[in-house]
């Protein structure tokens, strides 16, 4: 299972399960982060049980992040992993977090704020493919559950590649292909009807919801993402499964 870009159409790409102008993808998926940002954090709990905290935290420990190291945390969000990275690297550290959509991002801050972490963030508004930053500046990159919005999946890694510097690592945590095949019947379920009806009664929104199932379909398997990384120039990649394949930590190297 690959991403629909690399079947289809040039100038058209997914946007869910619909084909968009590629132009149009930005767009629209900020107009869902947009719309679910107020209750974004509260629907994570909901929609993953409370376990995509423990998913994040396995994603911190799989990326080896350390004191006063230099790390970038793309599509940041809400900023939850954000604020792990930043007192792991401690004072003698930096954590840029980035996302490109302005609301996210600036709840994200707040929470940082509220949260006394203030000393050693930046916060950028950058597009993933196009990263604003020089070359060989990080020690570490970071992405959860951005990866699947982004248009060209293939230059964001590459932009990533190009930021890091030498023995630097990507950790992507990202939703992926759950391989216990019984239970599939039961996840589709679970994606197409449950998450549309939360939506719909906690953020008063099922079209984004359903938007989120269907990105996870279309986004690459684990065996082929650990081969786009491998395509632009990482090297001894990874994978690590949780939950079953729901979600899968990647990792690759620079050196």
């Amino acid at each position: 299972m690959g991403s629909g870009e690399h079947r289809q159409d040039p100038d058209t790409t997914d946007f869910g399960y619909q084909r968009v102008p590629v132009e149009e993808k930005a767009r629209r998926v900020g107009a869902v982060f947009e719309s679910v940002a107020e209750r974004y954090d509260l629907m994570n709990d909901l929609m993953s049980f409370g376990l995509h905290r423990i998913w994040k935290r396995q994603a911190l420990n799989a990326g080896s992040i350390r004191r006063g190291q230099r790390v970038l945390d793309l599509a940041a969000g809400t900023g939850d992993l954000t604020e792990a990275i930043a007192r792991r690297v401690g004072r003698d550290g930096r954590v840029v977090s980035s996302d490109i959509n302005p609301a996210m991002l600036a709840r994200g801050r707040d929470r940082l704020i509220d949260a006394g972490v203030v000393e050693n963030v930046d916060y950028v508004i950058a597009d993933a493919q196009q990263l604003p930053f020089a070359d060989a500046s990080f020690d570490r990159v970071t992405m959860a559950f951005g990866l699947r919005n982004v248009t060209h999946k293939e230059r964001a890694l590459a932009a990533i590649r190009r930021v890091l510097r030498p023995g630097g690592q990507v950790t992507i945590l990202e939703f992926s292909k759950l391989y216990l095949r019984p239970l599939r019947p039961l996840y589709d379920a679970y994606s197409f009807i449950m998450l549309p009806a939360m939506g719909r009664i906690v953020a008063h929104d099922s079209a984004s919801y359903r938007y989120l199932a269907e990105s996870i379909r279309m986004h690459p398997d684990q065996q082929t993402l650990l081969e786009l990384m491998t395509g632009v120039g990482f090297e001894d990649c990874d994978y690590i499964n949780l939950s079953g394949g729901v979600v899968a930590i990647h990792r690759g190297h620079v050196y």
